[in-house]
């Protein structure tokens, strides 16, 4: 029982999902139709993504990038803003999750040391929306950019004309929070450099491009597949079975839920009522209920409007802890830290995201 309690608290996004699928089952019988509702594109591209990005991590690269830039920080302002930027470019091509789940610690660590705890609160929360807002610009930042890219067969082009103005203010909306920090001195004693694995860094940097040509269309997704599971089959095989295979059900369970709900004539009349119009509205408030992820999953078989889609779902990011589970994971790496104050990190956190999303949706709405 114990276990199963651990296993609900953990996925309970996964396990709404199949219950939503298994649900569906019963209003469309399972038949040959199915198939067609899953993007294996998308799947194989989640899976080799998360599987090289695991490589370079284990590889060394994220700790000795971030250790390098902050090494030589001055003070809580300086140190604060190179931390929150590092979560806001790496997001890019590392997907949010990843991307916060790598520096989050190091900043524990190092404001630890400091002992700068209050301020690791106003960090943590800024590395948080820094980690979703700059995940929106590339279709690999996030794994609703990868699914509505693919399924909207959308050019790079088009993609960055609709995320690249909301990116560019986001990042000036950050910079301005980032004034805010403390400019009191920092001394912290960083230790030595960390090494990195040389020969694995340019495997699974190789591999990382591999990835990135399937994604521009030069490759096809089962050659990339091939490529990658032989080479780290031959190279270090356990890192196989280091992609998040939760979030993989997660989505097979999504595809088939919306793929039947597409199938029911008033549900699909339904929904294509409710998201005329109100694109941006509906994935927003969508996200802040069931989280990004499974929104673009559900509304995109009832609207062919990609761009308020997109950026609905992507700045529904913010707002509730739910709205990105890359935000749970920040804020599970906080609590965990000595001296949280968890209360009080929600408080920052909810005001924080509560203002950049009512800016972002109102620049959004100009552009």
């Amino acid at each position: 029982m114990a276990t199963i309690r651990s296993f609900v608290k953990r996925e309970p996004v996964l396990l709404i999902a199949a219950l939503a699928a298994l649900v569906s089952c019963f209003l469309v019988p399972p038949d040959g139709a199915y198939i067609g509702y899953i993007d294996f594109r998308t799947l194989a591209l989640l899976y080799c993504l998360m599987t090289v990005v695991a490589g370079l991590r284990q590889a060394g690269l994220f700790a000795h990038l971030a250790h390098v830039l902050c090494q030589k920080a001055s003070s809580v302002r300086t140190m604060g803003t190179l931390l929150v930027l590092l979560c806001f470019f790496s997001s890019m091509l590392i997907t949010n999750d990843v991307a916060l789940l790598t520096f989050v610690p190091f900043a524990v660590v190092v404001l630890g040391m400091a002992e700068r705890n209050r301020e690791l609160i106003h960090i943590v929360a800024l590395q948080t929306v820094a980690a979703n807002l700059g995940s929106m610009l590339t279709p690999v930042g996030n794994p609703q950019n990868l699914y509505l890219y693919s399924r909207y067969d959308l050019g790079l082009g088009d993609f960055f004309r609709i995320t690249f103005p909301v990116w560019a203010a986001s990042l000036l909306l950050i910079l301005a929070a980032c004034l805010l920090l403390d400019r009191s001195h920092l001394t912290v004693f960083l230790g030595e450099e960390p090494g990195m694995e040389k020969r694995s860094l340019w495997l699974y940097g190789a591999l990382f491009a591999v990835c990135l040509l399937v994604v521009v269309r030069v490759l096809t997704w089962p050659v990339m597949l091939a490529v990658v599971i032989a080479a780290v089959l031959v190279w270090d095989r356990k890192m196989l079975l280091k992609a998040d295979f939760m979030l993989l059900l997660t989505f097979l369970a999504f595809f088939i839920f919306a793929g039947n709900m597409a199938r029911v004539e008033a549900v699909d009349a339904l929904l294509r009522h409710l998201l005329a119009g109100r694109e941006y509205l509906t994935a927003l408030l969508t996200s802040q209920i069931i989280s990004n992820v499974p929104a673009a999953l559900l509304l995109s078989d009832f609207t062919d409007h990609s761009r308020a889609l997109l950026l609905g779902v992507n700045i529904g990011g913010l707002g509730t802890p739910i709205a990105s589970l890359a935000s749970l994971i920040s804020m599970k790496l906080y609590a965990h830290s000595d001296h949280a104050h968890t209360g009080r990190y929600l408080l920052e956190f909810t005001v924080v995201n509560a203002v950049l999303l009512m800016a972002l949706s109102l620049l959004q709405a100009a552009f």
